[in-house]
């Protein structure tokens, strides 16, 4: 079975692969992905998103029955449902091993909080002209200055 491998960074090629020997006929523990298949009806209708919070789920079995990948239907999901370890696919063959009510998938609305901070950007972009923030003195600092500088040359020198 193979436990890890290594690939070349830039040229994506296969340098090292660890292999393990394992039994046949005792039970080991794997990693298997878990695949959502459609798209939610909360996502559809009222605008929700997805969110897929376990990618891998931990299951004990024979090395036989280890699937490439749990397929699993959440097409009938409604917004603030969630998708549990339980309602997954079970077999006789195959033992979960995370908890019984730890969530694989949900669908969740956007924030309200968000709002503000969007319609602050929204602003900044039909005025068509972005805030700057500018370096140095303002105009009021420096109309003083200026002032001064002009009454220096005025003034005539002592030493003449």
């Amino acid at each position: 079975m193979i436990v890890d491998w290594q690939r070349e960074p830039i040229k994506d090629q296969l340098i090292h692969i660890d292999l393990k020997r394992i039994a046949m006929d005792k039970n080991i523990k794997v990693s298997v992905r878990v695949k959502l298949l459609g798209v939610p009806v909360g996502v559809k209708a009222t605008g929700g998103i997805l969110d897929q919070v376990l990618r891998e789920v931990e299951i004990e079995c024979l090395p036989s029955d280890i699937p490439s990948h749990i397929d699993v239907d959440v097409s009938n999901l409604q917004l603030w449902d969630a998708l549990r370890i339980k309602d997954l696919p079970h077999t006789g063959s195959i033992k979960f091993l995370n908890a019984e009510d730890a969530t694989v998938a949900h669908v969740i609305s956007i924030r309200e909080e968000a709002a503000p901070a969007a319609d602050a950007v929204a602003a900044a972009a039909t005025t068509g002209e972005p805030e700057v923030a500018k370096k140095g003195k303002t105009d009021a600092e420096a109309a003083p200055a200026a002032g001064a500088k002009k009454a220096e040359a005025k003034k005539p020198d002592a030493k003449k």
